[in-house]
């Protein structure tokens, strides 16, 4: 009795199951006659042939628990009409054949709680061990195709520039080194906006006093920020050539190794193990090109990220010059508290000007950055000033 009551049940997921190995005998059978690599059209033959067999086997089972004879309701060609159409040709479908028994497997799967006849339990473990077979017969005809073409080093970058610019019209980017220039420019106004703030609470703001200790400071900031910029690009430069050598002497040494350690950090990073595979492969074939994606992978590193250390050294000096001179300017006109009002004015518009200028960079609000700039720059004037009072009362400056 209770083997009757689960028949019906039974008989429903075994007609299903029938119905979609002979869609997929159908597929690889059409696959096989559109096929002119002899390889992969002897690998369809056989596939298709296996669906059919577990077609049979499901049949028998439905014979067995007395159900009707099954009749294909299908395309003729299964599902191979979808496939041609894909974009990418062969590989694309070989990708969805390889998810398609993927998802078998899975279905499968489950099946084994909800079927319970012993019959269909065998057939479940042969066609389960056939499926999980598929799904490496159609990896390994993946990574076995050919590499794709690459394109000329100089037209992919061409193809590049002409994207990017693209992408600039809809959505403008600020320009690398006006990060940096950002940066340097608040550094200079922020250390040389305390260094008068502090001078002019200590004199009452005695413009020559003021003008010799601002002036040297912003030289002094200038120089310092275009040195530190030019030996940080310079190391980075130096850095990513050591990179690249110790790669290509690892290649040299070892480059089925070295194959195989950028397959497992593409992995790593993400993609799939075939995907890596077959990626890694198609560097490989241009050795440079290959010591490049080590490094990039494994370091971190890449020459477009690069800067000019002459370059990185000019922006650091021009904008933190440009920068520290802003506080100074109002003590070559005037002096005593209306200088030292005009300088606290005009160095918090500018410190709001570069906040605002900075959200460039970020996705936050100009005025929000701005204000933020600003509220530093109010206290660092304070703390300073209220320092150089205190100390022009200690040491008699007045």
């Amino acid at each position: 009795m209770e083997k009757i009551a689960q028949a019906p049940v039974s008989l429903s997921i075994l007609e299903s199951n029938w119905q979609i190995e002979m869609e997929d005998h159908a597929t690889y059978r059409a696959l096989a006659m559109a096929e002119l690599d002899s390889r992969r059209r002897n690998v369809m033959r056989g596939l298709a042939a296996a669906e059919k067999h577990h077609a049979d086997l499901w049949a028998g089972e439905i014979a067995a628990l007395h159900g009707p004879l099954p009749v294909y309701h299908g395309n003729a060609n299964g599902w191979f009409d979808v496939l041609a159409a894909l974009p990418g040709g062969i590989d694309v479908e070989l990708h969805r054949l390889r998810i398609h028994e993927r998802s078998e497997i899975e279905r499968y799967s489950k099946q084994s709680s909800t079927v319970t006849e012993l019959g269909c339990q065998n057939v479940l473990r042969e066609v389960l061990a056939d499926e999980n077979d598929h799904y490496k017969t159609l990896s390994s005809l993946i990574r076995a195709r050919p590499p794709l073409p690459l394109l000329d080093g100089s037209q992919a970058r061409i193809a590049l520039e002409a994207l990017l610019a693209a992408r600039k019209k809809r959505a403008p980017e600020a320009a690398g080194w006006l990060n940096d220039a950002i940066y340097a420019a608040h550094d200079g106004l922020g250390s040389i906006f305390g260094i008068v703030s502090g001078v002019a609470g200590a004199t009452l703001g005695k413009s020559h006093y003021v003008l010799i200790a601002g002036l040297a400071g912003m030289v002094g900031s200038a120089l310092s920020t275009g040195t530190g910029a030019y030996l940080t690009a310079r190391s980075e430069r130096e850095i990513y050539e050591a990179g690249i050598a110790r790669e290509r002497r690892a290649v040299d040494y070892d480059e089925s190794e070295s194959l195989e350690v950028l397959a497992l950090s593409l992995q790593v990073r993400g993609l799939p193990e075939d995907v890596a595979e077959r990626l890694s492969h198609l560097l490989a074939e241009d050795k440079e090109v290959f010591v490049k994606a080590l490094a990039r992978t494994r370091g971190s590193i890449s020459e477009e990220n690069l800067s000019n250390p002459w370059v990185a050294a000019l922006t650091g000096f021009a904008a933190t010059a440009i920068g520290a001179f802003v506080p100074i300017v109002p003590f070559f006109l005037m002096s005593g508290f209306s200088a030292i009002a005009s300088a606290a004015i005009v160095s918090l518009s500018a410190h709001f000007a570069v906040g605002a200028t900075r959200s460039l960079m970020t996705v936050r609000p100009w005025w929000r950055s701005g204000l933020e700039l600003t509220a530093f720059g109010a206290v660092e004037g304070i703390i300073t000033f209220s320092i150089g009072i205190a100390l022009g009362q200690a040491v008699g400056t007045r």
